[in-house]
């Protein structure tokens, strides 16, 4: 295939060079897509014609002279972005026939740049869960082991940047749902800062921590998406006005001496003792390319994952009240009254995942529950983020392990909800602090990805891409592809 694996660093110079068209590379990942998606379920819905199209105007604009770093690039967006005239489902059954008026501000950005929208990614219902099995469609598959989980939210664009279907997609991180999946799949993803990229048009879960962000084989395709991405947007207020910086002219910048904060609290019992031994190694790397080491804590880590579910679900149980069978979105038939409407919409449009957390975040926003759980948990959480400045005032990056463990099966009835929870552990932190993240592929333990997570100062992006850049100059672990046209 002609795109399968490469690198939208490396497509943008066959492009330029005219050694391959839009329209052919288009064709080979529809195709591909065709092929082994049955699979993995990684994308839910095609564009497949609109796609061809785009492919064509997209040639004609390189043949009249535009030579725009994205254009003629294919890839998918995660299906909880608007994209005018497809499905927007967010894997919902509340949702499983909107079609969006109205593109998103980062598919709005993307197109402008050039690339080429080839459909939506599978991902958790409303980007609720840390496995991707909680989809109305159905479970997504890893392609490392199709037995096993890719991760959530994200994890239909995880996969399918994993198995070569698309060079790119989009992902959105609440509480690590791009850097988890990217680390199960053995891929490159990036939560930037919070506000750095707009949320407009972009189906909300928890409105203070929602993040968007670029998924790849690279830290450097990852950097060149993100300078399409980012920026103030009029229609979000809560997306940052400040200059967007040429992050892909920075990556080959010094990293001798920069100092790496590994926080203690991350080598925990939590974690895997091989995936702990992976991570050793490629900070030990990092140390060999002039980085220093620097031991720091971050006391209150262990309580991240109880302030998260509670802010969390009671920001999503406000966020999803608008889903009542009334304006649009999934109605059951035959209602009696209006209270049944409500009632059964709602419980039949909604999947279990999500219910639980919409009454858990009810429950906390209470009257009775306010004061002892919500307010104390946004108390906490601003401990958590004090703790990150405090040791990003010493160091200039945090490194550590992105999940605690490798891609784990399918319907593994062995874990409890607690557990698929603690999935995140590692993490929620950054979302919590608002602070910028990426997982990077960091070795291979039992023949499946692990990731290194890097955690940079608040907007800090330059720092951890030019860290994981020339981290992947050095290693191999990202140029690592499944065998999944073998077992096909």
């Amino acid at each position: 295939m002609t795109s399968s694996f490469q690198t939208v660093a490396s497509l943008r110079s066959k492009l330029a060079n005219r050694d391959v068209s839009s329209v052919e590379l288009t064709r080979d990942a529809l195709a591909r897509i065709s092929d082994l998606n049955p699979e993995l379920n990684a994308v839910i819905s095609s564009s497949e014609e609109n796609a061809m199209k785009a492919a064509t105007q997209a040639d004609e604009a390189r043949e009249k002279g535009n030579d725009s770093p994205l254009l003629g690039i294919p890839m998918l967006h995660k299906d909880i972005f608007c994209t005018q005239g497809l499905p927007t489902t967010c894997a919902s059954k509340m949702l499983a026939n909107f079609v969006a008026p109205y593109d998103a501000t980062v598919v709005r950005r993307l197109d402008d740049a050039g690339m080429i929208t080839l459909g939506k990614s599978n991902m958790d219902e409303f980007a609720m869960g840390s496995s991707n099995e909680t989809s109305y469609f159905g479970a997504c598959k890893n392609p490392w082991d199709t037995s096993r989980v890719p991760g959530g939210s994200s994890g239909g664009s995880a996969s399918a940047v994993a198995a070569g279907l698309a060079p790119l997609a989009t992902g959105t991180d609440t509480g690590g749902s791009i850097r988890q999946p990217a680390a199960l799949c053995g891929i490159t993803g990036l939560k930037p800062t919070y506000g750095r990229v707009s949320r407009y048009g972009m189906i909300a879960f928890a409105s203070s921590m929602d993040q968007a962000g670029p998924m790849a084989r690279t830290a450097e395709d990852c950097a060149l998406v993100l300078e399409a991405m980012a920026g103030a947007d009029p229609l979000d207020s809560t997306c940052a006005d400040q200059s967007v910086p040429r992050y892909s002219s920075h990556l080959t910048d010094t990293i001798e001496g920069m100092r790496v904060g590994v926080p203690k609290e991350f080598f925990s019992s939590d974690l895997n003792s091989d995936v702990a031994a992976a991570i050793e190694a490629s900070l030990a790397e990092l140390e060999g390319m002039g980085a220093k080491l620097v031991d720091v804590s971050l006391p209150s880590t262990s309580l991240g994952v109880s302030t998260y579910y509670i802010i969390a679900p009671a920001e999503a149980s406000a966020n999803l009240s608008r889903y009542d069978g009334v304006r649009y979105g999934y109605r059951c038939e035959n209602p009696v009254d209006l209270q049944d409407l409500y009632l059964r919409s709602r419980s039949e449009g909604f999947g279990d995942e999500v219910k639980r957390r919409i009454l858990v975040g009810a429950f906390t926003l209470s009257a009775a529950s306010y004061d002892e759980y919500f307010m104390k948990a946004q108390q906490v959480r601003r401990l958590i983020a004090q703790e990150y400045d405090d040791v990003l005032s010493q160091v200039d990056v945090i490194a550590g392990p992105s999940a605690p463990n490798t891609a784990f099966a399918l319907n593994d009835s062995s874990k409890s909800i607690t557990d698929m929870y603690m999935e995140d552990v590692f993490t929620i932190g950054a979302n919590l602090a608002g602070l910028p993240a990426m997982s990077i592929p960091a070795g291979l333990v039992g023949g499946l990805p692990v990731g290194m997570q890097l955690i940079g100062r608040r907007f800090g992006e330059v720092d951890i891409l030019k860290l994981a850049h020339q981290f992947q100059q050095r290693t191999t672990w990202h140029n690592l592809t499944p065998t999944l046209e073998e077992r096909h």
